[in-house]
């Protein structure tokens, strides 16, 4: 006798009979809103998720999902039809693994359904990654017995979401990855006091005037109708302390979001001012903007582009946002067409010049901390680094306590003398040539020797 074949029962996926069972109803009769997120944004995403599932008597279940093959993303409209819900299937949850401030970490769902009730409305929550998607993007999506209750509920998650509670109040740097998304690392600034910053005393004061008092009286200006969005500029030789200058700012005002921009990150601008206006109060520094900038009679390809970008992000902030615009530049020659150009995104230039007598006095005083200096004459040493920079004056008492450390390797404390002193400024000015001057600011009127 010829056996007889069994009848093959089909399954059917156990997504779509999960959603049957939480609506009970058809799921492909239910309406289903989405969002997209940035993938930077994940860690804010999923924190938000936490404080909206967690909110009492919610008792939200998460499901993992396994995608088949990597060329359908997971939708809840495809979960939701039989013909399309099988190539997903019920597995192991996937977590991201996230950096926070403070070499922190937060594991974050990659893929993953949320089942639970909203008042009595039961509601799916599903948050997925966008397959092939350029720049890559995550999508969160809601399906509910009505569109006002998803689209209720996704309006607040997205809230919670834009509020970036993970990266609020820090120091962030953006770049632009190799896939057109955009990546973002935590830094942690190095805390400089005021006596760091050697500067005349006027001139650290119209910094200050402008940055610091802004911030200290933000909502007395703002109640009297003055704008606190401000953009200053420093510029000045190189090796002055404009970087400095900006760290030190950025120090002085605890609780506001900074944000670096340097090399490749000047191509994420518009992101940049994006964050800038969700964080507030932010602090956004670009260095060396000269980069990015041209005469439009010597243009560069994207150069002149990123720099309008650039003063059209700062025009389209509104006014009362307290958004602060820090640009350092050794070439303000560069930049002064485009930005008289367009009037109001610059609100102070301040040179930051080469330290006259008592800043270079300040300065080496500052730089020997952990030293001992005995020299004949101090003040014949401030008069011979006329001419040179603050960065100058730091490698030249480092490179002195290299040749004090060769000469008396035994000694606790590194006893830097007068001959230290001449063998480190014969190596700067006379052994490393013009470019090394150059690299530390320094100008050729900087004597080599005492004769």
């Amino acid at each position: 006798m010829a056996q007889k074949r069994k009848k093959r029962v089909k399954r059917e996926p156990s997504l779509l009979k999960r959603l049957r069972t939480h609506f009970g109803t058809e799921p492909a009769e239910l309406p289903v809103v989405e969002q997209h997120f940035d993938v930077y944004e994940r860690p804010n995403l999923h924190l938000a998720i936490l404080e909206l599932i967690e909110e009492p008597g919610r008792n939200a279940e998460l499901v993992g999902i396994v995608l088949a093959d990597d060329y359908r993303t997971a939708t809840l409209a495809r979960l939701s039809r039989a013909a399309t819900a099988k190539s997903f299937d019920e597995g192991p949850v996937e977590y991201a693994d996230e950096a926070l401030p403070n070499e922190q970490q937060l594991a974050c769902v990659k893929h993953g359904a949320w089942f639970f009730h909203e008042q009595g409305e039961p509601i799916v929550l599903l948050l997925t990654r966008v397959l092939h998607s350029y720049p890559p993007q995550i999508t969160t999506s809601v399906m509910a017995g009505s569109r006002e209750v998803a689209e209720r509920f996704l309006r607040r998650l997205t809230r919670l979401t834009r509020y970036a509670k993970a990266h609020r109040g820090h120091v962030l740097s953006l770049e632009e990855g190799c896939h057109g998304d955009t990546t973002l690392k935590f830094h942690c600034l190095p805390s400089i006091g005021r006596d760091e910053i050697i500067l005349p005393e006027a001139l650290l004061r119209r910094i200050e005037r402008h940055t610091l008092s802004f911030s200290r009286h933000a909502e007395r200006l703002r109640a009297a109708g003055r704008h606190l969005k401000r953009g200053i500029l420093l510029h000045g030789p190189p090796g002055t302390g404009k970087t400095l200058s900006a760290m030190y700012l950025a120090a002085q005002m605890p609780g506001r979001t900074v944000l670096l921009l340097t090399g490749a990150g000047m191509r994420v601008i518009e992101h940049a001012c994006r964050l800038a206006r969700v964080l507030e109060p932010a602090t956004v520094i670009l260095e060396d903007v000269d980069l990015i900038g041209t005469e439009r009679e010597h243009q560069t390809i994207g150069a002149n582009a990123l720099l309008f970008e650039l003063l059209n992000q700062m025009d389209g902030l509104a006014d009362d946002v307290d958004i602060l615009f820090v640009l350092t530049t050794n070439r303000p020659d560069i930049l002064e067409p485009a930005l008289a150009s367009r009037p109001g995104r610059i609100d102070q230039a301040i040179e930051v010049p080469l330290p006259d007598a008592d800043c270079r006095r300040r300065l080496l005083q500052l730089y020997a901390r952990g030293l001992r200096l005995e020299l004949s004459d101090f003040e014949e040493l401030v008069r011979r680094t006329e001419g040179v920079s603050g960065a100058f004056i730091r490698e030249l008492l480092r490179k002195a306590a290299v040749f004090a450390a060769e000469e008396d390797g035994a000694g606790e404390t590194l006893v830097v003398r007068d001959p230290h002193v001449e063998e480190a400024l014969t190596e700067l000015l006379v052994a490393g040539g013009v470019l090394t001057q150059s690299l530390l600011g320094a100008s050729r009127g900087a004597a080599p020797s005492s004769a």
